[in-house]
């Protein structure tokens, strides 16, 4: 004959490569989402709530929808901001997304 038989590998040949082995690519992707991805995005979000529960009477704000204003009262969900004189709007704190140096407005 010119072509051989094709025979099955033998059983414990295939019993050496499941455990850890297995699951260890699924493992390291879990751990590299963590680090790229998760721990980024949670450190960000502390940095961002420290910043809103610092907020204060005065500070110069830009809001997430791009309104630049001062703030002239602090309640517990919302902040008040001037956004022009005798101009005062309300918004969620978790809206204010950065916190100008003193000044700043006036040269706008």
């Amino acid at each position: 004959m010119l072509i051989s038989n094709a025979y099955a590998q033998a059983a414990d040949a295939a019993a050496g490569t499941g455990g850890l082995g297995a699951f260890l690519p699924f493992i390291l992707m879990i751990a590299v989402l963590y680090f790229l991805m998760i721990r980024p995005q949670m450190k960000r979000s502390k940095e961002h709530r420290s910043m809103v529960d610092a907020l204060s009477k005065g500070d110069e704000v830009i809001t997430g929808g791009g309104i630049a204003g001062k703030v002239t009262e602090v309640g517990d969900n919302f902040v008040q901001v001037e956004i022009a004189s005798n101009t005062v709007v309300n918004v969620q704190k978790q809206t204010i997304t950065a916190v100008l140096p003193k000044g700043t407005l006036k040269t706008l």
